[in-house]
């Protein structure tokens, strides 16, 4: 690991955002194993919320699928990996807040959860699953430029 991760690694522990992590891991009877880059990965979630393929808490990534998926799929576990990074420069749970203070300001300016919002971007939308829905400058695809409803959110493989 480098000290990048290293410290990311101290942060996520520090602040709580991890142990939050694997108590959810553990409630929703997921396998944890040691990932790359001092991540932990739970595969095996079946919980119906959040609508995902994988989500990250602190330095915890929580997968549907089992572990040789999610080990193989390398762009969503470096997507989710900048979640993890976000984490630790929020200070652990502020993070989950402003995601969904993001994600809401997306879905009024673009009508989805993820092309507006700064976390998702951020990690990178398409290794995440999501389109980007604001490519033409025009939010919510409306004349004009208002927002409003916009197209129906993509099918996903992270929150």
């Amino acid at each position: 690991m480098t000290s990048g991760q290293q410290l990311r690694q101290l942060a996520n522990v520090l602040n709580g955002s991890t142990l939050l992590g694997l108590l959810l891991a553990a409630a929703a009877r997921t396998a944890i194993g040691s990932g790359p880059r001092g991540l932990l990965i739970a595969t095996g979630y079946r919980w119906r919320l959040p609508f995902a393929g994988a989500f990250t808490v602190g330095n915890v990534v929580l997968f549907r699928a089992g572990p040789e998926e999610a080990l193989a799929n390398t762009g969503l576990l470096g997507h989710e990996e900048r979640h993890s990074t976000q984490y630790a420069c929020c200070f652990g749970m502020p993070f989950l807040p402003l995601y969904f203070l993001a994600a809401g300001w997306s879905w009024w300016r673009t009508g989805n959860p993820a092309s507006g919002n700064f976390f998702e971007r951020h990690a990178g939308l398409r290794a995440g699953g999501y389109l980007d829905r604001s490519l033409d400058g025009n939010p919510g695809g409306h004349p004009g430029g208002h927002p409003g409803p916009g197209p129906a959110a993509p099918e996903r493989n992270e929150a």
